[in-house]
């Protein structure tokens, strides 16, 4: 499962630029998959679709989770040898929506929606781990009722209130994404939400004040590289600084480039020090 998000940063040291990282992670461990989890950050000048398919190049997979940004709809229409990429939407973002709608207004139609998408999230915590057949049986037997009778609902609320209002925006919003957020519902491999990638790329966003010493745009793409081993090796248990001088040094020491893979955070030796 493949999911990618994007984040401001500055990084120009002479007049400011407005630059951007792009986060792609991979994470299979919520269908008990074998391959690695993986966090690949890049730098691009802009926000645009066309990085977002630049960097997704040489990907082999299907499925891409992301949110509703537009930028990601050119994806849909590419000519691949595995066909266009078919979007996922994302749970956590429309409930969020409904989340602050319900605190800041109090309004019982938003209260009833969190309800409703925290029945979705109860059935995935008890298939979280289990194999995609295990993962998709209980989705058919317990979320396709819940959706089924949660568009509908939505569409009702919708002829009833002000079409001008937030809570209208909001359903529109779901509605609007229903195919990608509900394609879950088909494969036992996918998640609910973007939540990997988001957590990826948080402490990202939360320092990125540190961009202003990346000086320019080759110290930016250096910087993605780093965050990409760091992040990567705490989503493998994997405490990074010891990770990144044992690989320093084994590089150092001659380590042929053949077998790389030996050198990858996911091969590295699990630490019970606490990650920096």
């Amino acid at each position: 499962m493949t999911s990618t998000r994007n984040c401001a940063g500055i990084t120009s040291s002479r007049s400011l630029t407005k630059g951007f990282f792009w986060a792609i992670a991979s994470d299979d461990r919520g269908h008990g998959g074998q391959g690695p989890p993986i966090v690949l950050f890049h730098y691009a000048p802009g926000r645009g679709g066309e990085h977002a398919e630049r960097f997704l190049q040489g990907f082999g997979g299907q499925f891409l989770q992301v949110d509703a940004y537009e930028g990601y709809d050119r994806l849909t229409r590419l000519e691949r040898p595995q066909g266009p990429w078919m979007l996922v939407h994302c749970w956590s973002h429309l409930r969020r929506r409904f989340v602050k709608l319900a605190r800041n207004t109090k309004s019982p139609i938003a209260e009833a929606a969190v309800r409703q998408i925290a029945t979705l999230y109860a059935v995935e915590a008890t298939v979280r781990g289990m194999t995609p057949q295990a993962r998709l049986a209980a989705r058919q037997q317990y979320s396709t009722p819940i959706i089924a009778a949660l568009k509908p609902w939505f569409e009702k609320q919708l002829s009833m209130i002000s079409s001008g209002s937030k809570l209208a925006e909001d359903i529109r919003y779901g509605l609007a994404h229903w195919e990608g957020l509900t394609r879950f519902l088909g494969d036992g491999r996918l998640e609910l939400d973007t939540n990997p990638v988001e957590n990826a790329i948080r402490p990202v966003c939360l320092t990125r004040k540190n961009a202003l010493f990346a000086g320019h745009e080759v110290g930016a793409e250096n910087w993605a590289l780093l965050s990409s081993v760091v992040a990567t090796c705490r989503l493998n248990d994997v405490n990074p600084v010891a990770c990144l001088a044992e690989t320093l040094d084994a590089i150092i020491n001659g380590h042929p480039q053949s077998q790389i893979e030996q050198l990858m955070p996911w091969r590295f030796r699990k630490t019970s020090s606490p990650n920096p």
